[in-house]
């Protein structure tokens, strides 16, 4: 892919499967579903006036990054992943899916979200200095270019490229009449029973539209009265999105539908005048009123009911649509024409997540099977490791997906609930899968009669269905089920097994950077910290108490905790920094992260670079700092990496005057993580793991490996290629590689 300034920008999703996908379980498996990053709305207001920087001196206003211009430009990074020639062939197809669903997300909530407010009256000026209704028209511009790139990507390079490789991508009109054929008798058997014409005219009201469903716009003529009739048929989400009309050869499912004689078996004894392709997005975020909810599980399952009857916030139709047709769905849609984006069909390329998997390795990225972790088992073996005796010797840093979560976490977990001395697990879950398990094990350790205790965030985005329902298997098992507390979503990531040895008891922890979801972790880049530590089990007790219960404890001794202490915690440390930088001790503040967006960290950061602290910011989305401004920010330096896997984990590291400090943990830099939500972060004690957490953020953030550099007018620059042309450093191919050297499998 050719280098180039991302103009515009905006944040989500996450690349490869492993990358960057949105959460659309109606749509897409749970391997996909589960990609994506939430992106609720970030409402509290933040007085820029009143800050002051280094030395006393007035932070300037304008030195934040618009966070909707900032999503686009993240998306758009992915975009170029797809673009690029380098990237092999399927891949790029996921990427031009993972695009694709992460829009799909961004319009159904933050622009959903953008415009309610408007509407309401709610809305005010962003921290970026935008009045609401620029911050919408940005959108609706910047997103109408990238949609455009998008489908040309598919139809100029992807589709033809895949033609070469002997998969192909093709409409009605290209097959050939034995393939028509073999269709018309699929239509027959299997696709026209679920069809359901709608006529429209005075006995029949306009249809409702479902979210992200296509639909085909039939217009139909009576021969023996002339009159015309519209009718809607809607594309069952159900069923493949490409249709296999022979051996490597795909036809959209909506092509079938409307080939001529099909459209003449829904519509018999009328004639088929004209037909196009339309597909409706609403907005799908939940709102639920936590404080007058007297079951927070019974409100919300009430509200996941409501959600498909949200209002339209984007029209895609067809380029070549009659005027007449697209002017009655304007109307009866209730939608502006600025929300309207004719495409090149086919129409929703999320479906070329199902041509993504196809068996050709060939044109895929190099398998990679992790092992398991050293520290657990130094020679692998049939026998699964005691976990346990492992983290009596010693603490355990994992990093996935390099290191395996089947034979760590998961297996920590298993081992837990077989354990006859293992007397309590605690547990939270955001998001899992639908076998998970995790689940699995925690079900059969309350059947042997062990104490356990799952919060169970059943407000996670777009999981709600799917938590409701472990939620209540977990609770027939007999297992302690809560859902946090009013107010605030808990999305730490902790693991507590307290187990009794001796005269003793005992507690192992594990605390994350990523969800308890075993196929996620195949593919996101997530850390977590296994550990036998007694003042991190005591941390997990408290918080936990906490959690279930009515304890108020905000402070504790590894952790730090939002919404009481995290953001504190943070911007004190970054301010600590500046004090060793002026007694001239070692200083730095390194933080990777997947959104960079809360005014008050950035803040600290601004100020931390005024005071010549060097300031490193990894971000995987969406970031609102806005670095190389002089007198502002010429000390740091923003970078974001996008590959196979999706960069995950938040670390946050401190050169605290010599004596190095890391965290890690849940929490992104946003107001909904600090304000809205339980997030921790354990600090990192063993000085092997804070080296090798530090040669990690080092190395992601070199001028070697490749990545986007932001700079300070908010645009971000691909560098992929040294001076002389040669592929810069792939972290994560460096990282997998030397997984495989441990195991003598490395590639020469």
């Amino acid at each position: 892919m050719s280098q180039q300034n991302t103009h515009g920008q905006v944040q989500h999703a996450q690349p490869s499967v492993g990358s960057i996908a949105a959460h659309r379980p109606h749509t897409i498996a749970a391997t996909i579903s589960d990609l994506a990053p939430d992106i609720d709305a970030d409402l509290d207001a933040y007085d820029e006036d009143a800050q002051v920087g280094h030395d006393g001196v007035e932070l300037p206003q304008g030195r934040f990054l618009d966070r909707e211009r900032s999503w686009l430009a993240f998306n758009e990074r992915v975009l170029e992943l797809a673009e690029d020639p380098q990237t092999p062939l399927l891949e790029r197809a996921n990427f031009l899916a993972i695009f694709a669903s992460n829009l799909d997300e961004f319009f159904m909530v933050r622009v959903a979200g953008l415009k309610r407010r408007i509407a309401t009256g709610v809305a005010t000026r962003s921290a970026s200095g935008l009045q609401p209704r620029e911050v919408l028209e940005l959108i609706w511009n910047r997103s109408r270019e990238l949609m455009a790139r998008h489908a040309a990507c598919y139809q100029d390079d992807v589709s033809p490229g895949l033609a070469e490789e002997g998969i192909q991508l093709v409409r009605w009109h290209e097959l050939t009449e034995k393939e028509q054929s073999r269709l018309f008798t699929l239509f027959r058997q299997q696709i026209f029973p679920v069809l359901t014409p709608l006529a429209v005219d005075p006995a029949h009201p306009f249809p409702y539209i479902s979210g992200l469903s296509l639909n085909l716009a039939v217009v139909v003529r009576n021969p023996v009265s002339g009159h015309q009739h519209f009718a809607r048929v809607k594309v069952p989400p159900l069923l493949s999105r490409f249709l296999e009309a022979s051996p490597q050869r795909y036809v959209p499912i909506e092509d079938v539908i409307a080939a001529p004689a099909h459209l003449q078996e829904l519509f018999p004894g009328m004639e088929i005048q004209e037909h196009h392709m339309f597909r409706l997005t609403r907005n799908e975020d939940l709102e639920v009123e936590e404080d007058d909810a007297e079951n927070l599980l019974q409100a919300l399952e009430k509200e996941l009911m409501r959600r498909r009857f949200g209002p339209p916030v984007r029209l895609e139709v067809e380029e070549t649509i009659a005027p007449n047709v697209l002017s009655l769905l304007v109307r009866e849609l209730k939608i502006s024409e600025a929300e309207v984006y004719p495409l090149p069909g086919p129409l929703d390329l999320t479906g070329l997540f199902s041509i993504a998997k196809l068996d050709r390795p060939e044109l895929k990225y190099p398998k990679f099977v992790a092992g398991t972790h050293r520290d657990l088992a130094e020679v692998e073996s049939a026998s699964a490791p005691d976990i346990f005796a492992a983290l009596r010797e010693r603490d355990v840093l994992l990093h996935h997906p390099y290191d395996s979560f089947s034979t760590s976490v998961q297996a920590f977990l298993e081992q837990a609930a077989a354990d006859p001395d293992v007397l309590a697990i605690k547990q939270t879950l955001y998001r899992t899968s639908g076998d998970s398990p995790i689940v699995d094990a925690l079900i059969d350790a309350a059947e042997s009669g062990k104490q356990v205790l799952v919060l169970v965030e059943i407000k996670a985005r777009f999981d709600e269905q799917a938590n409701i329902k472990w939620a209540r298997k977990l609770e027939e098992a007999g297992c302690h089920v809560v859902y946090g507390i009013v107010g605030l979503k808990t999305h730490c990531k902790l693991s507590l097994v307290v187990r009794q040895e001796g005269e003793a008891l005992v507690r192992y922890s594990h605390v994350g950077t990523g969800n308890y979801h075993p196929k996620t972790a195949r593919l996101y880049e997530d850390l977590g910290l296994l550990t036998s530590n007694a003042e991190v089990g005591a941390d997990l007790s408290d918080l936990f108490n906490r959690l279930s219960g009515y304890s108020r404890r905000e402070t504790f001794r590894r952790l730090l905790v939002a919404p009481k202490s995290l953001r504190d915690g943070l911007v004190s440390r970054i301010n600590k920094e500046i004090q060793h930088h002026r007694a001239g001790r070692p200083a730095y503040v390194r933080i990777k992260v997947n959104s960079m967006v809360d005014e008050a960290i950035v803040d600290s950061l601004y100020r931390a670079s005024q005071a010549g602290v060097e300031v490193d910011v990894w971000v995987r989305g969406i970031c609102a700092v806005r670095p190389g401004v002089a007198g502002l920010s010429e000390n740091i330096r923003v970078r974001s990496v996008l590959g196979r896997f999706l960069e995950h984990s938040r670390v946050f590291a401190f050169g605290n005057g010599g004596e190095p400090e890391v965290w890690i943990g849940s929490a992104d830099m946003m107001h909904r993580n600090l304000d809205r939500r339980i997030e921790a972060l354990v600090r990192v004690q063993d000085p092997a793991h804070r080296s090798a957490l530090s040669r990690l953020l080092e190395t992601g953030m070199s001028d070697t490996t490749a990545s986007w550099h932001l700079g300070a007018d908010g645009n971000w620059t691909r560098h992929s290629v040294d001076p002389e042309g040669q592929p810069l450093r792939n972290v994560q191919e460096m990282l997998i590689d030397a997984r495989r050297r441990r195991r003598g499998t490395a590639t020469p």
